[in-house]
C-alpha cells in the first residue's frame, strides 16, 4: 500500500508538480506519426501531461508541437492553416512556426511590426518507430533519442497503435508489469477458442503461482515470473523489463504464430487518462496484415475508433462483457486481451486509493516499481538525472522459454543484461 501523500506524489502530472518534473526529463511519444502523415496536412490536437498542445508538419517536413491557444486571443490553433512553415490562427492571421516564433501578423499594420515579441511555448520532436516523441523539460537536460531496438527495426517489421484509457497513468502501468494477473485474467477455458487469450495447454496457464524475480538496474529493472511445471524439473520463465519512467518489453507470438518482441507505453495525458501504445516487431521478417488488425489483443481498427483513438468496448456498455463467453470460452467474457486489462484497470475508478490495498509477494514488480518513480522525483529535485535517461536500454529484448529448474535462466534469457549492470536483486 501506499499514504494519501504518496498516492498523491507519483500519480498527479501536471506543469510544476514533483511527477510531472520528473517525467518532463523523458522523451514521451506525443502522437503517431500516421496522425500528421502529410507536410501542411491538417494540426493534430495533443494533450500531455495536462498541456493542451497542437502537433503539425511543417511544408519542409519538420514537426512542430506547440502550446494549443494563440497568445493574441487565445483562441485554438487547431483550426488554424498549415501553410508556408507555419501554422496560422484563423482568427486574426497570425502565424507560428515549428520553434514557436511568430513569423507572421496579418492583421498589424507593417509600421506597428513586434511579431519578434511574441512566441509560443514549443517542445522538441524526433520521430522514430512510427511515432512523434517529445522532450517537455529544461533544455540543457535534454537526454539521448529514445532509441529502442524496436523503434530501429525495419517499418515491415514493426508495428505500433494507440488506444485512450479513462484512468491515471500508473495504475495502466501496474497492470502492464502485474504479469501473475496475465494467466488468470487472459485465460480461455478451451484450447479450441478462437478468442484471444492463452490457451489451458500453454506453460503460462499450467504453472503453478509465479515466484517473481525482480533485477534493479540503472534503467528500472528486468523481471521474470517463474513458475513450476508439475510433473516436472522444469519451470516456465516469462522475463519483461520495465523501463523508466512508463515502458514495458515483453515476449509475445503475432497472430500469425511469429515470436515478437511487444510492449506497451503508458502515456498520462491529464491526471485521469493515459494514451497506451501498443508496439510489437519481428526481428526475423515481416509482419501481415492480418498481424496488424491485432484482433486477439483489441487495440486494431476493429476494437478501437481509428480517429479518436477511443475503445469500442467501454464503461458504457460494460466493455461488451457477454456472460454466456465468460462461462464457457473465457475466464473475463470480455473479447481482446488489452481490452480486459483496460476494463479493469478504468474499474478501479480515475485515480485508485492504493492506501487501501493488501499488496503481497505477487506484487513485487509493481512495488519496485513505485518506488524508483519515487527516487526519480528525488533525483529531479536534488539537480539530479533520473534512471532510464541513458542508452542502457537500447539493446533490450525479452524472453520465455521453459528451462529446467537448474538452468541460469539470466545467461540464458537475458544476455543483453550484463551481470554488473544489476544493481540489486529483490
Amino acid at each position: 500500500m501506499l499514504s494519501r501523500e504518496e498516492n498523491e506524489l507519483i500519480t498527479r502530472v501536471g506543469p510544476d508538480t514533483p511527477m510531472g518534473n520528473a517525467l518532463r526529463r523523458y522523451w514521451i511519444p506525443a502522437l503517431l506519426s500516421s496522425e500528421i502523415a502529410e507536410p501542411d496536412g491538417p494540426p493534430a490536437r495533443v494533450r500531455l501531461l495536462g498541456e493542451d498542445l497542437v502537433a503539425f508538419r511543417d511544408t519542409e517536413g519538420r514537426i512542430g508541437l506547440i502550446e494549443e491557444f494563440c497568445p493574441h486571443r487565445r483562441v485554438s490553433l487547431y483550426f488554424g492553416r498549415n501553410e508556408e512553415c507555419g501554422l496560422r490562427c484563423v482568427y486574426h492571421g497570425w502565424k507560428f512556426d515549428v520553434t514557436g516564433a511568430c513569423i507572421d501578423m496579418m492583421n498589424e499594420p507593417e509600421e506597428y511590426d513586434f511579431k519578434h515579441k511574441v512566441r509560443v511555448t514549443a517542445y522538441p520532436t524526433c520521430e522514430l518507430g512510427g511515432i512523434v516523441w517529445t522532450y517537455m523539460g529544461p533544455a540543457e537536460k535534454i537526454p539521448p533519442l529514445p532509441k529502442f531496438a524496436w523503434t530501429q527495426a525495419p517499418a515491415a517489421n514493426r508495428h505500433v497503435t494507440k488506444v485512450i484509457e479513462e484512468c491515471n497513468w500508473l495504475q495502466a502501468l501496474e497492470g502492464g508489469i502485474d504479469t501473475s494477473h496475465a494467466p488468470i485474467l487472459h485465460r480461455l477455458l478451451t484450447d479450441s477458442s478462437k478468442r484471444g487469450g492463452i490457451k489451458p495447454s500453454n506453460p503460462f496457464v499450467r504453472g503453478k503461482a509465479p515466484k517473481l524475480v525482480v533485477d534493479i538496474t540503472n534503467y528500472g529493472y528486468q523481471y521474470a515470473g517463474i513458475r513450476p511445471l508439475d510433473g516436472t524439473d522444469d519451470v516456465h520463465i516469462r522475463f519483461y523489463h520495465f523501463i523508466m519512467p512508463f515502458h514495458q518489453i515483453r515476449p509475445s507470438k503475432s497472430e500469425s504464430g511469429l515470436d515478437l518482441d511487444a510492449g506497451h507505453i503508458w502515456v498520462p495525458i491529464d491526471d485521469g487518462n493515459c494514451t497506451v501504445y501498443n508496439w510489437s516487431y519481428c526481428p526475423d521478417g515481416p509482419l501481415t496484415e492480418e498481424d496488424k488488425l491485432e484482433r486477439g489483443l483489441g487495440n486494431g481498427p476493429l476494437h478501437v475508433d481509428p480517429v479518436t483513438f477511443r475503445s469500442k468496448a467501454n464503461r458504457s456498455n460494460d466493455y461488451m462483457l457477454d456472460r454466456s463467453v465468460q462461462r464457457t470460452e473465457t475466464f473475463s467474457g470480455i473479447d481482446g486481451i488489452n481490452a480486459q486489462d483496460r476494463a479493469l484497470q478504468e474499474s478501479m475508478g480515475r485515480i485508485v486509493d492504493r492506501s487501501k490495498e493488501h499488496l503481497g509477494p505477487a506484487d513485487k514488480a509493481i512495488i519496485q516499481a513505485r518506488k524508483l518513480l519515487r527516487q526519480a522525483v528525488k533525483a529531479v529535485e536534488a539537480g539530479q538525472s533520473p534512471d532510464g535517461t541513458g542508452t542502457s536500454y537500447y539493446p533490450l529484448r525479452a524472453h520465455e522459454a521453459v528451462v529446467p529448474n537448474s538452468a541460469d535462466w539470466r545467461a540464458e534469457l537475458a544476455p543483453e543484461v550484463k551481470r554488473e549492470a544489476i544493481l540489486q536483486t529483490v
